[in-house]
């Protein structure tokens, strides 16, 4: 039997960026995925500047827009618009964009392998025996887990997850002047119960248009979704793809590591508690887990993500509590030159929500915020009630 230095389980931008990553530095991996790409998958498929950093030099983008406009609405009401002199985010589908990655990953090296699902690992302190569902098995020496938080590796290794979320989208086909309404532009919608957003995101002839709300409020996701499709003039366009799915996010002890078996991504539960924006820290993490296995030192992959990704996650989780709170004062301060400001440099990957919270005006107001009381007597996104 064949026993490969890595196997990756999962070819989302997670795994394929940590086969490239452990490939280039010439460990022999191997990549298996349920899936065929290319393929679709449910996401937003917005870039910042933080993700485009990672895959600089390694794939050409393929962006359907560059978005340099952003309108911001509260439930509908209080739209305004704010416009930039350079793109702010770029829109990709994913299936094009995963598909750019697989290719890069077999370019470094690495074997991917689609249409095999894993069903189990097994391993001893030599290595790690993945069970496949057609009854055949795959030896390696190292297994990283990057097939989603429902996935077989998180379990594996016991990832926790303290905030998980209902996310339903609808890809939809546009006319010609449909699309050139929304070139160039997306919607951030702050919505209508505690913690909930909505969004639309432009990717040429199509649009992609989503909501996002805490697990437990189903019904008023669903109905959340109704309402910002109707008032858009959207709810009669057939959608391509209707979909939905859950975010989850782990608690900051939960293990990344369970002997030879690292997990990455979503299978981590790591992404930004409030945005729920997962691709920049599929891309990061995938990556530092590839390069603990290229250096034979799986100790130092946790030590990376709480150094480099930890802290942003925190600041996001306190940013979701405020936001949760006080929408309207959220929103309010999205509409002053320094609120714009600070997107502006978040989008352009300039500015991290950890940096953001340590500057003193801003603790100074989320020490003011947490002295006022929650509106609407509602539970926040996350607190298990």
């Amino acid at each position: 039997m064949i026993i490969w230095d890595l196997v990756v389980v999962g070819a989302g931008p997670a795994g394929l960026s940590a086969a490239r990553e452990a490939a280039a530095a010439g460990v022999r991996t191997l990549v298996l995925d349920r899936a065929v790409h290319p393929r679709y998958k449910t996401c937003g498929g917005g870039l910042i500047g933080t993700s485009l950093s990672v895959v600089a030099g390694r794939i050409e983008v393929p962006a359907h827009d560059r978005v340099d406009r952003v309108t911001f609405t509260r439930d509908g009401r209080r739209a305004f618009t704010r416009r930039h002199r350079t793109p702010l985010v770029t829109m990709v589908r994913r299936e094009e964009f995963d598909d750019r990655l697989r290719a890069a990953a077999v370019s470094a090296g690495a074997e991917v392998r689609g249409g095999v699902a894993v069903r189990a690992l097994d391993q001893d302190p030599d290595g790690v025996r993945v069970r496949l569902a057609d009854g055949a098995t795959v030896a390696a020496r190292v297994v990283i887990g990057a097939d989603g938080s429902a996935g077989v590796t998180a379990r594996h290794v016991g990832v926790r997850y303290g905030q998980v979320d209902l996310g339903l989208e609808r890809e939809l086909p546009v006319s010609p002047a449909q699309a050139a309404r929304w070139r160039g532009r997306l919607l951030l919608d702050w919505g209508p119960f505690p913690g909930s957003y909505g969004w639309v995101f432009p990717k040429g002839d199509r649009l992609t248009v989503g909501v996002i709300g805490a697990r437990g409020e189903g019904d008023r996701t669903r109905a959340y979704l109704r309402d910002l499709l109707d008032r858009l003039g959207l709810a009669g366009v057939p959608a391509e793809h209707d979909s939905g799915h859950l975010t989850r996010c782990r608690v900051d002890d939960a293990p990344l590591r369970h002997g030879r078996v690292l997990v990455a991504g979503d299978a981590a539960g790591l992404l930004e508690p409030w945005t729920r924006e997962g691709i920049s820290y599929a891309l990061r993490s995938g990556t530092l887990a590839g390069a603990a296995v290229a250096a034979g030192d799986l100790d130092r992959y946790p030590r990376d993500v709480h150094e480099h990704l930890v802290p942003s996650m925190r600041a996001g989780r306190r940013l979701l509590t405020v936001f949760a709170r006080r929408p309207q004062l959220c929103h309010a301060f999205l509409a002053t030159p320094a609120g714009w400001a600070l997107f502006v440099r978040f989008c352009q990957g300039r500015l991290s929500f950890d940096r953001t919270l340590d500057r003193p005006p801003v603790r100074a107001a989320l020490t003011l915020l947490d002295r006022l009381p929650a509106r609407g007597g509602r539970p926040l996104p996350g607190s298990g009630r």
